[in-house]
Order: C-alpha cells, then sequence, then structure tokens
C-alpha cells in the first residue's frame, strides 16, 4: 500500500509541474473567485494558508484578495520542539520569511506572531492528491493530520479545506487510520464537498 501511495504521489507531482506558468497563473486567478464563493469565507477572520512549492497551485494572489478584504492570514511553520507538528503565524507583506529544513519558505519563528490552531477559522490545506471521497494524500510527513486531528467531531474546530490542480483528482486512494477526510476541497474550476 505504501509504494503505491509514493506511486500516486509521484506521478501528481510530475502531472502539476507539468503545467506552464500560463496555466498556473489563470489556476490561482480561478482560486481567488471559488474560495470568495465559499460559503465559510466572509465570516472567516483568521485563515491558514501556505506558500506554494513543488507545482503547488500558487496561494500568494489568493493571500493578497484576503489582505485586501481585511482577513488575518496565517502560514504553517514547523514546530521547533514538539516533532511532526505545526505552528502557524501571522503573515503580513512585512513579514520576515526563510527557508525550512524541507525548502519550503515559512515566516521565521517569533513568539507574539503565533496564533493557536483553535482561533483559525479555517485551515486552507496543501495536498498532492485526493480522491472523490475526500481522502487526501500529503507529502508524507503526517503535519496536517497531526494538526486537525484534537478537533475531529469537535464543533469549533476550524474548517479544514483542501487546495489543489483539477489535474490532482484520482478515482481512490489507498487510506491509513491515521489519514483526516476533508469535507471540501477546492480547485480552481469547482468545489469538492462531502458530509462530515
Amino acid at each position: 500500500m505504501t509504494s503505491s501511495r509514493q506511486q500516486i504521489r509521484q506521478y501528481i507531482r510530475q502531472a502539476r509541474n507539468a503545467l506552464t506558468s500560463d496555466a498556473q497563473y489563470q489556476a490561482s486567478i480561478d482560486l481567488i473567485n471559488q474560495v470568495n464563493s465559499l460559503e465559510d469565507t466572509p465570516c472567516a477572520q483568521n485563515i491558514a494558508l501556505y506558500l506554494a512549492t513543488d507545482g503547488e497551485l500558487d496561494t500568494q494572489p489568493l493571500i493578497e484578495a484576503l489582505w485586501h478584504c481585511g482577513k488575518h492570514v496565517y502560514l504553517p511553520v514547523i514546530h521547533p520542539f514538539s516533532k511532526g507538528h505545526l505552528l502557524f503565524l501571522a503573515y503580513t507583506p512585512d513579514s520576515e520569511l526563510c527557508y525550512n529544513r524541507y525548502g519550503i519558505i515559512e515566516p521565521r519563528l517569533k513568539k507574539d506572531a503565533i496564533i493557536p490552531v483553535a482561533d483559525l477559522d479555517i485551515i486552507f490545506t496543501p495536498l498532492v492528491a485526493f480522491d472523490q471521497n475526500g481522502q487526501r494524500l500529503g507529502m508524507g510527513g503526517g503535519y496536517y493530520d497531526r494538526t486537525l486531528a484534537p478537533f475531529q467531531n469537535s464543533v469549533n474546530a476550524p474548517k479544514a479545506i483542501g487546495l489543489a490542480h483539477d489535474c490532482q483528482k484520482v478515482d481512490s486512494l489507498p487510506s491509513e487510520s491515521w489519514d483526516i477526510p476533508l469535507e471540501k476541497i477546492v480547485t480552481p474550476s469547482r468545489l469538492w464537498q462531502w458530509e462530515s
């Protein structure tokens, strides 16, 4: 099962990296419209996103649109002491950024910029692939699964919504016991939604 997950990761990563810069740009603009049409967006104030890497959907135009609407945006930072966990830090145009151990850009760690996960309204999660049941396949580190696990079945939990290119959808994903399916996944062309 692990090898098939790895094969899916490899195939989808190649597919999204093969997108032209024009296609990537158009996808990032279409994403803004899709996110703005979500019922969760208007009342959300604290929104977690991420900076794209490895062919992921470019989130910077969406981040700038959210700033323009007066929303507070937060980015994930690898927790320095709690292995496999994430912190979320405020992200503004003035934020100092650095590369983490995976070569992903994140805000430089500052204690006063951290927001408790419970105070986030939406956590937009990256993913490598998703299927028609809302299963999400990440990069394999389990960071988002660990972040979201304490909030499963909690009424006041942050809404976890996946972001992906349309080409990242597959028919079916092999899942593990720790995988947390998503209720919603947004692609540039549509919203995928499942019952919780």
